[in-house]
């Protein structure tokens, strides 16, 4: 009993050892083009944007492993279970980009309590972060919460990482492509096979749940970003 308490505990280190260790690599990397303090809010976002997938899915009863990050790509969790079903996909999807706008809320709100330049940027960093993961292509947030509403909705994501490639070519876009090919093809074909229309059938009343919730974010997120945005170009120098 002592042994298996021993090895339950070294895999709970293991698991904060990983999860710290990444997050301070990533602190350090991002520091060289951002500054310490810039990039440990920055990191500190992600951090509660993931803690957000991580709730949900614990909530859900799914096995889920601690963040990891990686610098200049992002962090991740490790869904160690399968959703059941797109519902359940959905609300995993959702809940980062929930909990990292409100992360991000809090810092606008710092900036304007101590008049901060650099919770105001961190800030904005956040809402342009959780608006990005909305993108509706999976792998990204969007993708998963879209589903619920329809799997075809991916193609509609297409041409946006597309644009965005082009307006700011990115290696991380690339990738982002890549990764997103199996489901675009998937969308194109639509649904085959009873065990997938099971997995894609809901309620209708939970379809336009999602769709709002998912277009009230995204267009909060938008506005934030544009007024921000605007912000710290009047006092940049």
């Amino acid at each position: 009993m002592k042994l298996l308490l021993l090895l339950l505990n070294g895999a709970k280190l293991g698991k904060l050892l990983t999860t710290g260790g990444t997050m301070l690599l990533s602190v350090f990397a991002y520091s060289f083009i951002f500054g310490w303090w810039y990039a440990a809010g920055f990191v500190a976002l992600i951090f509660v944007h993931e803690m957000g997938h991580y709730v949900a899915a614990r909530q859900r009863g799914l096995a889920v492993g601690a963040p990891t990050f990686i610098p200049f790509v992002g962090a991740w969790i490790e869904l160690k279970d399968r959703p059941h079903d797109a519902e359940t996909e959905a609300y995993i999807g959702m809940a980062g980009p929930l909990l990292g706008t409100i992360g991000a809320l809090v810092c606008f709100w710092l900036a304007r309590a101590y008049d901060s330049d650099l919770l105001l940027a961190i800030s904005y960093s956040g809402f342009f972060l959780n608006l990005f993961n909305l993108i509706p292509l999976s792998p990204f947030d969007g993708g998963r919460v879209t589903a619920v509403i329809s799997p075809r909705l991916w193609l509609v994501g297409v041409p946006i990482l597309v644009a965005l490639f082009f307006y700011n070519p990115s290696p991380l876009l690339i990738l982002m492509a890549l990764l997103a090919a199996p489901n675009v093809l998937k969308a194109w074909r639509g649904i085959r096979g009873a065990e997938e229309a099971t997995y894609y059938t809901v309620r209708p009343d939970v379809r336009v749940q999602y769709a709002a919730l998912y277009l009230g974010l995204a267009g909060f997120l938008a506005i934030m970003c544009n007024n921000v945005h605007e912000e710290l170009a009047r006092v940049s120098p």
